[in-house]
């Protein structure tokens, strides 16, 4: 199967209904209105509630910015670009706050324990399951995504993702990449 290219500044922003940021969705699959995986890019520019979404797990990663500090009930979590992809439930009642000025992050959602997200910082060896979509997300810098027989390079700030129907192990190299799998 081929890869599909999306580049984040070809992607419109839609503002968020509390006014605290805009948001560009790379991908809905199979489509944008019953999506069962969802990968988009946040401009975070206030504190405030992340929407709720029940029956979904989380995948979030900061990207630019100092970072945020989520309140999860009475949990908190930092987060800055340095610190790997942090999971939760998307229907926990979520309060963001920015820890200096505005961050861009990224989103990964899907049903429950059918997708992961990591940092790559240099090489990740990977095992793709099957089937499934397979998605890498370079933002400040590029990424290399080495499957099988093919070598794929991915522009920064794009999001490269197929469909994978059969097992396949390889390597994904970059200065700070995002690789994800999502079960369909």
């Amino acid at each position: 199967m081929s890869w599909s290219f999306v580049c984040l500044a070809s992607v419109a922003s839609i503002p968020w209904r509390n006014g605290g940021g805009v948001t560009r969705e790379l991908l809905a699959w199979p489509g944008p209105g019953d999506w069962q995986v969802r990968l988009s890019v946040a401009d975070v520019q206030a504190d405030g509630p992340f929407s709720r979404f029940p029956g979904i797990e989380r995948w979030f990663a900061v990207l630019d910015g100092a970072g945020v500090v989520l309140r999860l009930g009475d949990r908190f979590q930092r987060l800055t670009p340095a610190s790997e992809a942090f999971r939760f439930d998307g229907g926990e009642l979520v309060d963001c706050a920015l820890t200096a000025g505005a961050t861009i992050d990224f989103n990964l959602m899907a049903a429950p324990a059918r997708a992961r997200m990591r940092r790559v910082r240099g090489s990740l060896p990977v095992l793709t399951s099957a089937p499934a979509i397979v998605a890498v997300y370079g933002h400040a810098h590029g990424a290399r995504i080495m499957l099988g027989n093919e070598a794929i390079e991915v522009p920064a700030a794009h999001l490269a993702w197929r469909l994978q129907d059969g097992p396949l192990s390889g390597v994904v190299q970059g200065q700070d990449a995002l690789w994800m799998e999502a079960l369909r």
